[in-house]
């Protein structure tokens, strides 16, 4: 198995450690402080109730999570290094001497520096060729977009290499082709930074009145467009072009004390904590930590649906989750059918629940409507064969709930195929958190042309793979619930 080590157990450190063991890294802490696993426990538990919420296929299983205080122990052996460290140069040189005299030469080491160049890291190394920059954002266990910044001396075949274990960990790796000071992103935070420090100290705004700006304005914008693509549509069907036009002019006006820094008084920063406390004090940090993770998991998981911005990234990730499972294969893949099959393996996201705390009843049928059409694509009736004209639609449903699933917990549907001939299909789902049955959904569906939307007959290849399972499953015994109406009981 792949592993890990992680220099620096703190905010940054412990996101990389939680991203990094939730995708099946065993992981690695070096951290001196005693208590670095206290520390790092709240930033675990945050990640495992919302990073999995952003996928509709389930993560791999955890890896293995140690703690270390010697620097051998830590990184000998390990296929990627990430330092988290203090922003102090000569402390970065320190930890990277130490890592690079007991590392591999080949493993990756990431600095996860907001402001330092890769060739100052490098600096004085022993293999300046394996340092890089690897700049994330916070929560990095959900946050897709990591700065990859190389300086001439990186070796080119470990930054690819490096941005292919990225995506894998879902994570939008974005090549900064020049080397800069903090990068790329961070230069337009510090401007904003700097802008809005000025228009609470000259009285314009408060902190709370300069957060509503940006949440109820052009942060929701950014989200989904970016910058430039927002004043792209700006300009109407004449796009930047006229964008430009219209509001360039005003790149010369006094709008903003950008090359003017306001001085960090005493009584700058008491009015914006204070300001910051009136604002948001009646939240504690972790339920501040907890609406965030939760209002991010919803807009990536809209931007997801659409396949949209890091929504697109998720899918991707997904898509990579699936392959090699039984979740992306073909009946034909599965040498052996004489079971119910796994049509759904995913974790139940923060958005599924409802006042009681657990998945409410209009979930429990969109995953039994995910193995049906899971169950579907694996007999070739997919998105390829239903653009040619055929379908099956669902005549009928029934659930019964028997247990219930929380937020977070790992939901497995297996589907047994109580008919499967001619223009009928029968499935009946289990799901299952471990051993523990959740809840039974039965399927009624019939094949449909869509051009007639009458029952037609399915094509002969869909025939062969629902004959071989149908044939398969014949031997079960009929499951518990099955056939039952509404209200019946054994």
């Amino acid at each position: 198995m792949t592993t890990a080590a992680i220099i620096g157990g703190g905010v940054i450190g412990g996101g990389w450690a939680a991203r990094f063991l939730l995708n099946g890294w065993n992981v690695r802490v070096f951290d001196p402080d005693p208590e670095a696993d206290a520390k790092l426990a709240p930033v675990l538990a945050q990640a495992r109730r919302a990073l999995p919420s952003l996928t509709d296929v389930a993560l791999p299983p955890e890896g293995v999570l140690t703690f270390h205080n010697d620097m051998a122990e830590a990184v000998s052996g390990v296929d990627w290094i990430q330092e988290s460290v203090p922003e102090r140069l000569e402390i970065k040189h320190a930890v990277l001497a130490s890592v690079q005299a007991h590392c591999p030469p080949d493993a990756i080491i990431g600095s996860s520096t907001s402001g330092f160049k890769p060739s100052e890291l490098q600096r004085g190394a022993a293999r300046p060729g394996q340092i890089m920059v690897c700049h994330p954002f916070n929560p990095v266990y959900l946050m897709p977009l990591i700065e990859v910044v190389p300086s001439p001396q990186t070796d080119l075949a470990l930054v690819e290499k490096a941005e292919g274990i990225l995506r894998t960990l879902g994570h939008f790796p974005l090549r900064v082709r020049k080397e800069i000071d903090a990068h790329i992103a961070d230069r337009f935070l510090e401007a904003v930074w700097r802008e809005a420090l000025w228009l609470v100290k000259d009285g314009v705004a408060t902190t709370e009145e300069i957060d509503e700006a940006i949440r109820m304005g052009f942060g929701i914008r950014w989200a989904q467009m970016g910058l430039f693509d927002t004043y792209r549509t700006a300009g109407g069907e004449a796009g930047m072009r006229h964008f430009m036009a219209q509001f360039g002019p005003a790149l010369k006006w006094p709008w903003t004390k950008l090359m003017d820094v306001p001085e960090f008084t005493d009584e700058l920063v008491d009015l914006i904590a204070g300001q910051s406390d009136a604002q948001s004090g009646h939240m504690s940090i972790s339920q501040m930590l907890a609406a965030r993770d939760d209002n991010l998991v919803g807009m990536m998981r809209a931007l997801k649906a659409n396949n949209w911005g890091a929504g697109a990234v998720m899918n991707a990730h997904e898509a990579a989750l699936r392959e090699g499972t039984v979740l992306g294969a073909h009946a034909d893949d599965l040498e052996d059918v004489s079971a119910p099959i796994l049509t759904v393996r995913r974790a139940v996201p923060l958005d599924w629940t409802d006042y009681n705390g657990h998945m409410n009843e209009a979930r429990y049928l969109q995953a039994f409507g995910d193995a049906t059409d899971r169950f579907m694509a694996l007999i070739g009736c997919d998105a390829e064969y239903i653009a040619t004209g055929g379908s099956y639609f669902t005549a009928e449903t029934h659930i019964r709930h028997v247990d219930e699933a929380l937020a977070g917990a790992t939901i497995e549907v297996r589907t047994q195929v109580l008919v499967g001939a001619g223009k009928k299909l029968h499935l009946f789902h289990e799901m299952f958190e471990g051993d523990r049955l959740l809840a039974t959904g039965e399927h009624f569906l019939l094949h449909v042309s869509l051009e007639t939307r009458r029952p037609s007959e399915p094509s002969p290849a869909i025939v062969t793979a629902l004959d071989r399972i149908a044939a398969a499953h014949a031997d079960l015994p009929m499951p518990e619930g099955a056939g039952r109406a509404v209200g019946q009981r054994p």
